[in-house]
C-alpha cells in the first residue's frame, strides 16, 4: 500500500514539470510562425505594387471599348425607333374606331391587316349575356286569351365563341349559345372568303339571312330588348351560302342569299319537297354627311322559300321573353314561358313571299328606324293569305351621343359613351327611346291575332362593352289567336323589363 502511494506522487512531480515546460515551447512555435507569415505579406505587397500601373492599364482599355460599344447601341436604338415611327400609322383613340365589318356581332380584329405577317390559323374567344328580369300586369280578358304570364328572370342570351382566320383571306366564326333551347344551340357558323369576284366576300355555313335592318342589327346592339313584332316573319338564320358587299363608296350595301328552309337549332335541314329558300338585301345612304351630321337610310329587301315539310308558322311575343328550362318550379297550370300573344299555328303551304322596305334618319343625338313587310303565303289548298307588320322607333341621347352608322352592313352600330363611367367618375351614356310595333296574323281561314305595342325606354352605356337597359312595354292584344280556343278581344298587358348585358 506504502508503495502505491510512492509511485502516484513520483507521476504527480513528472506531470507538473512538463506542464511547466509547455507553455514556453508554444511561445517559440507561435513567434517563428507570426515572422513566416509576415515576411509572405511583405513580399506579396511588394508583388503586387510593381504589377499595379500594368492592371490600371489594362482596365482603362477596356473601360473605353465598352463605352465605344455602349454609344454604337444607343445609335442603332435611335434608328430603330426612326423607323417604326415612319411605319407606324397615326395614333387613333380606341373610343372613336369604327367596326367596318358586315356582321356587327363579329369583333373588328377579325378582319386585319392581311398584309401583316402572321401565323394561321388565328383563334380568339368572344362572347356576351343577357340577364333579364320581367314582371306581368295583366286584365282579366289577357289572362282568358293566353293564360296567366308568370313573373321571372333568365338568361335570355349567353354566348360564346370562336373566331379568326384560317387563312389571310379565310374567315370563320363558331357561336354557341348556352340560353336558347338545346342548350348549346348553334348561332352563326361559318366560313367566309374574302376578296373574292371584286372585292366581295361569299360566307358558307348557318348566318343571319339578308333581310331587315332590325333583325341585322346586332342584338348586343339593339335600341330595345327585343327585336319588333314583325320579326316574325323573317327566315333569319339557316345554313347556306351567301355573296354580300358594298360599294366603293360604301353608300350602299348589297347581299344574296340561297339557304335550306326550315334550319333545325343545330343547323339541319332534310326533305324532299322544297325545302330552298332564296333572301336579298339592297341599301343605300341617299344623305351621308358622316355620323352625327345627317344620314338617310333607305332599304329594300325580298325573301322567298319553299320549306321542306310544307309548313309555315308566324308568332311572337310581347317584345320581351322569359322562360324556366324544364319547368320543374313552375307552379302547375300556368306557362313556363312567355307565351306567344299571336301564332297562326302550322299553316299547310306551298312557298311564301316577303317584302320588306326600310327606312332610317339620323342627326346629332337623335336617331330614328322604321320597316314595314308583308308576306304573301300559298297554302297548298290554292288558298292565298296576306300578312303585315311594320314599326317605327327612335333613340335620343341625353348625354350628347351620338348613333354610328355601320356602312359595310347597312345598320346603326355600337353606342360608345363619350364619358365612360369608370374608377375616376364619368356618367356613361344615357338614352332615351320610344317604339310603336304591330302585326296582323288575321286572313281569311288563318285566325292568328292582330297586336300593337308601345314601348318606352332608359338605356345607361357604362362603356361600349357594357349596359343597363330598362322596358316598359304596353301589349293591345286586339284579337288574340284561335289556337288558343275562342277569340278574346281587346285585351290588354303591362310590362316592366330590366336587362344587365355585357360582351367580350
Amino acid at each position: 500500500m506504502i508503495r502505491n502511494h510512492n509511485s502516484g506522487t513520483k507521476s504527480s512531480s513528472a506531470m507538473q514539470k512538463i506542464a511547466d515546460k509547455q507553455p514556453t515551447q508554444i511561445s517559440r512555435c507561435l513567434s517563428k510562425w507570426i515572422v513566416a507569415i509576415a515576411g509572405l505579406l511583405v513580399f506579396f505587397v511588394s508583388s503586387t505594387q510593381a504589377e499595379l500601373p500594368e492592371i490600371q492599364g489594362t482596365n482603362e482599355n477596356l473601360t473605353s471599348q465598352l463605352q465605344d460599344l455602349q454609344r454604337q447601341i444607343d445609335e442603332l436604338k435611335s434608328q430603330q425607333i426612326m423607323t417604326v415611327q415612319n411605319l407606324a400609322p397615326p395614333a387613333t383613340d380606341p373610343m372613336m374606331e369604327t367596326p367596318d365589318e358586315y356582321d356587327s356581332d363579329l369583333p373588328p380584329y377579325l378582319f386585319g391587316d392581311s398584309n401583316a405577317p402572321q401565323d394561321f390559323p388565328t383563334v380568339r374567344l368572344t362572347g356576351f349575356f343577357q340577364a333579364d328580369a320581367v314582371w306581368f300586369s295583366q286584365d282579366s280578358k289577357n289572362i282568358q286569351a293566353v293564360g296567366d304570364v308568370q313573373n321571372g328572370a333568365d338568361f335570355r342570351r349567353a354566348r360564346l365563341a370562336a373566331t379568326g382566320d384560317a387563312w389571310e383571306n379565310i374567315g370563320y366564326m363558331l357561336e354557341m349559345d348556352f340560353a336558347f333551347p338545346g342548350r348549346p344551340s348553334f348561332m352563326d357558323v361559318w366560313l367566309e372568303v374574302r376578296d373574292v369576284l371584286g372585292g366581295n366576300t361569299v360566307r358558307v355555313g348557318q348566318y343571319r339571312q339578308p333581310i331587315g335592318m332590325d333583325a341585322l342589327t346586332s342584338v348586343k346592339e339593339l335600341t330595345f330588348l327585343e327585336r319588333a313584332l314583325p320579326f316574325a316573319f323573317l327566315p333569319f338564320r339557316q345554313i347556306g351560302a351567301m355573296y354580300f358587299g358594298n360599294t366603293e363608296d360604301e353608300r350602299s350595301t348589297y347581299a344574296i342569299s340561297g339557304f335550306r328552309y326550315p334550319t333545325g337549332p343545330y343547323g339541319g335541314n332534310i326533305g324532299d319537297s322544297g325545302g330552298y329558300g332564296l333572301a336579298t338585301r339592297l341599301t343605300h345612304l341617299l344623305v351621308d354627311n358622316g355620323d352625327g351630321n345627317g344620314l338617310v337610310h333607305i332599304g329594300a329587301d325580298y325573301s322567298y322559300a319553299n320549306p321542306a315539310n310544307n309548313l309555315i308558322q308566324y308568332r311572337n311575343q310581347p317584345e320581351v321573353f322569359v322562360t324556366e328550362a324544364g319547368g320543374s318550379n313552375v307552379p302547375v297550370g300556368v306557362p313556363s314561358a312567355v307565351p306567344p300573344f299571336v301564332d297562326t299555328g302550322l299553316i299547310s303551304a306551298q312557298d311564301y313571299h316577303l317584302f320588306d322596305a326600310e327606312l332610317a334618319y339620323a342627326i346629332g343625338s337623335f336617331y330614328a328606324q322604321s320597316e314595314v313587310l308583308y308576306s304573301i303565303v300559298q297554302q297548298r289548298n290554292g288558298e292565298v293569305d296576306t300578312f303585315s307588320g311594320a314599326y317605327a322607333h327612335f333613340g335620343y341621347f341625353l348625354t350628347g351621343e351620338s348613333r354610328a352608322y355601320n356602312r359595310k352592313g347597312g345598320v346603326f352600330g355600337r353606342v360608345k359613351p363619350l364619358n365612360p363611367f369608370n374608377r375616376d367618375g364619368g356618367c356613361g351614356a344615357w338614352e332615351i327611346a320610344g317604339r310603336w310595333s304591330y302585326i296582323d296574323l288575321n286572313d281569311k281561314s288563318i285566325q292568328g291575332g292582330r297586336m300593337t305595342d308601345l314601348t318606352l325606354g332608359l338605356n345607361w352605356y357604362l362603356n361600349q362593352f357594357t349596359k343597363f337597359q330598362f322596358n316598359y312595354i304596353h301589349s293591345f292584344l286586339h284579337s288574340s289567336p284561335a289556337v288558343y280556343g275562342p277569340v278574346v278581344d281587346n285585351s290588354n298587358a303591362d310590362i316592366f323589363a330590366l336587362r344587365a348585358q355585357v360582351d367580350f
